[in-house]
């Protein structure tokens, strides 16, 4: 079970340095935000689940679990009330993006 717990958090690993490269490669604020957003709970969840398989069954386990649960409730809300806000305070796209929004 340790060895399926090391590959997890392998895994996760490599999907938090993709939301690294995500998060430099996109320009445009919410672009980034999605990309910030998804990776983070995707990856954490990842690294959680693969610690908790390492462990075992004991109350560790249930405190990471109970932090999953907290993590999917809170990240998307997070992330919709930074997006909101930014929208609210009428924060404008420049460059490219900016262009392309005005066009669609």
């Amino acid at each position: 079970m340790e060895t399926v717990g090391n590959v997890i958090v392998v895994i996760g690993t490599i999907f938090m340095l993709f939301g690294v490269v995500g998060i430099f490669r996109f320009k445009n604020f919410y672009l980034r935000l999605l990309v910030s957003s998804k990776v983070d709970t995707v990856g954490a969840l990842t690294l959680i689940i693969g610690l908790s398989l390492r462990h075992g069954i004991s109350y560790f386990s249930a405190k990471l679990i109970l932090l999953i649960v907290i993590m999917l409730i809170l990240n998307p809300l997070v992330a919709h009330i930074i997006a909101a806000t930014a929208h609210a305070s009428g924060y404008k796209l420049e460059g490219k993006q900016a262009e392309t929004e005005e066009i669609i």
